[in-house]
């Protein structure tokens, strides 16, 4: 067995020693099956048990966002890096050919967190801007005066891609031990070529150091930097060249592509003829919706099958029901709610108009200085009326589907990547409730341990 220290556990030199992991011990498995997950429309969470701490498997046709199967007493067996059987400890296979025996200590185990909208690669820090909204400024009056996303352009580009790293590495290991197992990174703090190539290099080096698997987003569209005021189809002319584009697309220095669609940055059609530019060199189309005021975005990303439409905050009935036509997953940043003390999304109308919808921080210096995402699914709790069992779906299985990754991870299915948390809690429900601590006994990733507490 290889030994591991407590805290994060460098990958090298034995990250593939490990062939056949056995996790035993487990006072609870949070059965999440793969994505997306939906609950029938206009069904309602209190027709679903909310205790759960000991809840009979559901039927097969009830397994949604909010009825989850939960087994007591389990076991989990990895092979290859990937989940090769789980269920009641009085069924499992011989104990005999594994490599690596570790105990859950009759804690509770769920998928690994996903966190499938971030920011969380910049320089720089914006608590004058906190203190300014304390006094009664808007995020809109406050970018508009210069400040928001520019004064963390400045920052990012004054930065080498060194430093961006250096000073972003300590923020994603903290995510890590607070569960995440993936996260989504977005540029657009750079705004011009250059420096938004040097921020996707950025994320690239994180994703050499960490033992998290580290998504990139293109998203130069997210305002229009000082040099091009007043000329925001010129700005997107330097930002959408094939030349940049093959390059961005050759390096793999990013997956999908995003633009902030709202008042102060990108019109409906601007934004249209970014993200089409964007595809047509394979960057998968995403987009800021509908956030702090309403522009039919969300029907925008549903137009160009977006893999995701994030915010939402102004949301209307009408692109609720062009979400629910598409394939598009409906991504909501209650962090942002909270932090901003602005609109909420409506995620309970989402849901129950059979959406799958997902969570994530929006880990960002401006309007979520927020890295925990448990503390997030608890505030999608208290504030959105979601259940624990549907915020965990919602970054899980649900976060998947927004990433394109649900065929392999946020869910516990055979040959699923062993991407798991051991949590010191009875059962899932307590991790909402118990605001602000962190109860991640260990991180599982590809069948290896990379966090221990």
């Amino acid at each position: 067995m290889c030994g591991v220290a407590t805290g994060i556990v460098k990958p090298a030199p034995c990250y593939g020693c490990a062939m056949h992991t056995r996790i035993e011990d487990i006072g609870q498995l949070v059965v999440v099956p793969p994505g997306p997950l939906r609950n029938p429309v206009n069904s309602s969470s209190n027709g679903h048990p909310l205790a759960g701490c000991h809840a009979d498997p559901p039927a097969a046709d009830c397994v949604g966002m909010s009825n989850l199967e939960r087994i007591s007493n389990a076991v989990v067996v990895i092979e290859d890096q990937k989940i090769a059987w789980f269920g009641p400890a009085a069924k499992a296979p011989s104990r005999h050919q594994a490599d690596t025996i570790i105990s859950a200590h009759g804690g509770t185990v769920t998928p690994g967190l996903i966190d499938c909208h971030t920011h969380a690669v910049f320089a720089g820090s914006r608590e004058n801007e906190f203190v300014q909204r304390i006094g009664g400024a808007t995020y809109l009056e406050i970018m508009e005066a210069g400040g928001g996303i520019r004064s963390t352009m400045r920052a990012v580009r004054a930065a080498t891609v060194e430093q961006l790293v250096d000073a972003s590495e300590p923020r994603l290991r903290r995510m890590l031990e607070w569960g995440v197992t993936t996260v989504e990174i977005k540029s657009g703090y750079g705004l011009s070529p250059d420096d938004e190539l040097k921020m996707l290099r950025a994320i690239a080096g994180l994703r050499r150091r960490l033992p998290m698997e580290i998504v990139a987003t293109y998203l130069a569209a997210h305002t229009i930097p000082p040099e091009f005021e007043g000329q925001p189809d010129a700005y997107l002319d330097t930002v959408t060249g094939d030349a940049l584009l093959s390059q961005i697309k050759r390096e793999g220095l990013a997956e999908f592509a995003d633009a902030f669609c709202e008042r102060g940055a990108f019109t409906i059609e601007q934004s249209r003829r970014f993200l089409a530019a964007c595809a047509r060199h394979g960057l998968v189309p995403k987009l800021h919706a509908d956030q702090i005021t309403n522009t039919r975005a969300t029907c925008l990303a549903v137009e160009l099958n977006a893999a995701s439409a994030d915010h939402l905050e102004c949301v209307d009935d009408a692109s609720i029901a062009a979400l629910a036509s598409g394939n598009t997953v409906p991504v909501v940043l209650p962090g942002c709610s909270f932090f901003l003390n602005c609109e909420r999304a409506p995620a309970r109308r989402l849901i129950d108009a059979g959406l799958p919808v997902a969570i994530a921080t929006d880990c960002n210096p401006g309007s979520s200085m927020i890295e925990s995402l448990p503390l997030v699914m608890s505030m999608a709790c208290t504030m959105l009326r979601m259940t624990p069992a549907e915020a965990l779906v919602a970054c899980t299985a649900n976060a998947a589907a927004a990433l394109r990754r649900a065929d392999r991870i946020g869910a516990f299915a055979a040959g699923h990547q062993a991407d798991l948390l051991i949590l010191d809690l009875s059962c899932l429900e307590k991790w909402a409730y118990q605001v602000g601590v962190n109860p991640v006994r260990a991180v599982i990733r590809q069948g290896r341990r990379v966090f221990n507490r």
